[in-house]
């Protein structure tokens, strides 16, 4: 199984979303101001997702941070925010964003959500948008969630999303084929393809191209040590202490294509929530 260290280390050195807007320098301000505006563009539905989840005045634990764009919205629709994250480096940023902004919350700690540092029955609702996925032990995570949250509470999460067009056509036929026209011509595609090509010398091609480790190489960047994709019925599977009460995709989304002002994420979008409740 992947270790924990891997992870830790590969996001503390990538921060989620960092290099999407060119990197955090000096002035946090206009970081935040360029990330959030580029997230919720990208990612419009995150807004209204987030309306869907009453969050006021309840107790709520959000894991993985990223840069706290999430967060931010959460304590703006009321909610008492704690934040749980495995890294310093996104335990730092937030804290800026929340002194920047003026924001009240409730507590910010840097640990694992496979030994959370939390009370039994301590939140309303448990959050985590894009994060989960890249615990390899989700069975010791689910258990933390439940042991944490209250009988009546509430788990929303956003997971990678098997059936979509990202993971069936996109990565699962595209980029393999990319990877294996640059290895036999050596024309380069672009800096992504490079990556992959050296990372596919070490290991050699085949092995690399098999989907238990291309998978992890085409969510997050080709260095990601560790991601998951899901069906419904496999988080299901995965988070035997809860019942499924909706699910839904949203996102089209699918490089090299450009697909995001196309319909269909309802079907083949590549972000899966889902609304669970403890199992009683």
């Amino acid at each position: 199984m992947m270790n924990e260290a891997a992870i830790k280390d590969f996001w503390n050195t990538h921060p989620c979303g960092d290099q999407q807007v060119g990197g955090l320098k000096d002035d946090y301000e206009d970081f935040f101001n360029k990330y959030d505006a580029f997230r919720y563009n990208t990612e419009s539905h995150i807004l209204r997702c987030l309306d869907e989840v009453d969050f006021k005045d309840k107790r709520v634990l959000e894991i993985g941070l990223g840069e706290g764009a999430d967060s931010e919205q959460i304590i703006r629709r009321g909610g008492r925010w704690s934040g749980l994250d495995l890294t310093p480096e996104s335990i730092s940023r937030l804290q800026t964003r929340m002194e920047i902004r003026g924001l009240d919350y409730d507590e910010l700690k840097c640990g694992s959500i496979l030994d959370a540092p939390y009370e039994d029955n301590s939140f309303d609702i448990v959050f985590s948008h894009g994060v989960l996925h890249h615990v390899p032990d989700i069975h010791q995570a689910q258990k933390e969630i439940a042991r944490v949250l209250k009988p009546d509470g509430k788990l929303v999460i956003m997971m990678y999303a098997k059936v979509s067009l990202n993971y069936l056509l996109a990565i699962c036929v595209l980029r393999r084929l990319g990877l294996m026209f640059l290895y036999a011509t050596g024309i380069s595609l672009g800096k992504i393809y490079d990556e992959h090509y050296e990372l596919a010398k070490e290991v050699g091609l085949l092995k690399y191209l098999k989907m238990d480790n291309f998978i992890h190489r085409n969510t997050d960047g080709p260095l990601n040590p560790y991601s998951k994709v899901y069906t419904a019925k496999e988080i299901e599977a995965d988070f035997p202490l809860f019942e499924m009460e909706r699910a839904h995709k949203e996102h089209m989304h699918a490089p090299p294509l450009s697909v995001n002002h196309l319909p269909g994420a309802g079907l083949m979008g590549w972000h899966l929530w889902a609304h669970m409740t403890p199992r009683k």
